[in-house]
């Protein structure tokens, strides 16, 4: 008889109290965890984790098992493609909002799980690496002091294992919080409340730029995108201070064409997913900003640029027989968070070459290829003559 590995997983979690912390019937977290759509994570610290969302809980929201705790997602920020309406439209209910930076970085939650201050992914995974640096430039006095909070916010910096840009003048990698919420109803703090508390810790948050008249604040944020000029910063999101609303973005023409430049790089496994929204963001920012025709056509060489030739350099690069991979980087103290690092993409099933550790001075950089196995598979059976479906 085959066993049924689900109820194993289910003996593992108190149920009752999970339905009970949120609000979600007991029967439909036994048939989530059934259907996979709330998954146990073999790892340390044991966990489960919400890969799609359920009633009012976000995906990415993580269920710890000893001791039991609940870390919320978090929630998708909605994007506008024209700015005077998109602002006007949401918030027509207030009068003022708040504009901070979008960095680039990788979405990271910072929470206290027991006696550990772990770093949680936007999937809801606990990476070693993340929490080992995390626990470098966080002072753990706020949770001492706020055991019930998550920190939110952007890893950003040159050591970047999750996404391979860096343009701040940053050495290695660092944390800026853009959000705190409630562990466990995912409740946010008011901005300036956010931003005062976090001053007070020394925990660095995203750049402020002001807060704007709603009916200006489409002027206002042209002309901080502007002022990026040709950098990769990506853009902004703009907020209600109160933060009852709920956060919109907007990002640069830049950003958009550097996302284009790397999805294309690796064709077959983000391109088709990147490619169309993109376009679009950037046709509608071009009629907002009222381009003439010089504008437009350098609008449209960016843009070219930035799908076909990532691409061509692969294929010429496949054609040589090299294997189609991103070159990342961690620094790290301990080359035991290295294997366990290793680890944790073996979870998330990426195929990852590690190179030998590089040391300097009392750490250790060591450079990391991710295969992508789609675009050299797709790549070779176009070399092959095999048509294209």
């Amino acid at each position: 008889m085959r066993r049924d590995v689900s109820s194993d997983f289910i003996k593992k979690l108190d149920v009752e109290k999970l339905s009970k912390l949120t609000y979600i019937p007991e029967n439909r977290i036994i048939g989530a965890i059934e259907r996979k759509t709330l998954q146990y994570v073999h790892a340390k610290p044991e966990l489960f984790r919400f890969d799609k969302p359920i009633s009012n809980i976000e995906a990415g929201t993580s269920v710890f098992l000893e001791p039991f705790d609940i870390v919320r997602g978090f929630p998708k920020i909605s994007r506008i493609l024209m700015l005077h309406p998109g602002v006007a439209k949401h918030f027509s209910t207030i009068k003022t909002v708040l504009v901070e930076e979008k960095m680039n970085g990788y979405n990271v939650r910072v929470a206290l799980i027991g006696d550990r201050i772990l770093g949680i992914t936007r999937g809801g995974y606990v990476c070693p690496y993340t929490t080992d640096k995390i626990n470098d430039v966080i002072s753990g006095d706020f949770f001492i002091d706020f055991p019930d909070l998550v920190l939110c916010g952007e890893m950003v910096g040159p050591d970047n294992p999750y996404v391979p840009k860096s343009f701040y003048d940053i050495e290695s990698l660092e944390f800026f919080a853009f959000d705190i919420r409630e562990k466990i109803t995912g409740r946010p703090l008011p901005v300036m409340k956010r931003r005062e508390l976090l001053a007070g810790y020394g925990i660095k948050s995203v750049r402020l730029f002001g807060e704007f008249e709603v009916s200006e604040t489409h002027i206002k944020v042209e002309k901080i995108i502007r002022d990026f000029g040709k950098t990769l910063n990506e853009g902004v999101v703009i907020k209600d201070p109160d933060m009852q609303l709920s956060p919109i973005k907007y990002t640069s023409s830049q950003s958009n064409c550097a996302d284009l430049r790397y999805a294309f790089e690796f064709y077959n496994d983000y391109g088709r997913d990147f490619f169309f929204p993109r376009v679009c963001r950037e046709a509608f920012q071009s009629v907002e900003w009222d381009e003439d025709d010089t504008q437009r056509k350098e609008r449209c060489h960016r843009l070219g640029e930035s799908i076909l030739l990532p691409m061509t350099r692969t294929i010429e690069n496949r054609k040589k027989g090299e294997r189609i991979g991103e070159i990342v980087q961690i620094r790290i103290k301990d080359l035991k968070t290295a294997d366990d690092f290793q680890d944790h993409l073996r979870l998330l099933g990426i195929d990852a070459i590690f190179e030998e550790p590089i040391s300097i001075g009392n750490e250790f950089i060591i450079k990391i290829k991710k295969i992508n196995h789609s675009t050299s598979d797709k790549t070779d059976s176009v070399f092959k003559g095999e048509m294209w479906s």
